[in-house]
């Protein structure tokens, strides 16, 4: 091995580990938030999206989120049982299920608002948000250049 090659390995120069750490550390950052809705973090980006749209396919769901069926099914159940969404099977076809929101799931909206705002004053002076924003916009950017890779 060369030492270019070697230097390629180091942990350092890797372009997926910051990727990595840092969303374990924002999850981090938003478990406490969340913890007052009694949700997850997955379970969280879920109803950012039944938010939007009140329901939603499951397919669709798991491709807005990047999610495989077999991780957002499980996360559906558990936030089925707790009266958070509705899951119902299309009469057409078995294999598809519908999500929606229940009343609970609706009204944690409200609950909800305050996160963005809490987890801004958390990163204070230290990052400030237009930079916070610049970042969001790459991997934004970075996500929809390779998504279907």
């Amino acid at each position: 091995m060369t030492v270019g090659q070697y230097e390629q390995l180091k942990l350092e120069n890797q372009f997926c580990f910051p990727l990595y750490a840092a969303s374990r550390l924002v999850t981090r950052m938003y478990q406490p938030l969340l913890d007052d809705l009694d949700i997850t973090y997955p379970q969280y980006l879920i109803l950012l999206v039944l938010w939007e749209q009140e329901e939603s396919g499951v397919m669709e769901l798991g491709e807005k989120l990047m999610l495989a069926s077999n991780t957002l099914t499980p996360l559906l159940k558990r936030m089925e049982s707790k009266g958070i969404v509705s899951r119902v099977r299309s009469g057409a076809d078995e294999r598809k299920v519908r999500i929606s929101l229940t009343d609970k799931g609706k009204e944690m909206e409200k609950l909800a608002c305050q996160i963005p705002e809490a987890l801004a004053s958390k990163a204070g002076n230290r990052f400030p948000l237009d930079r916070i924003l610049k970042m969001r916009d790459e991997l934004n950017a970075f996500l929809n250049e390779f998504k279907d890779t």
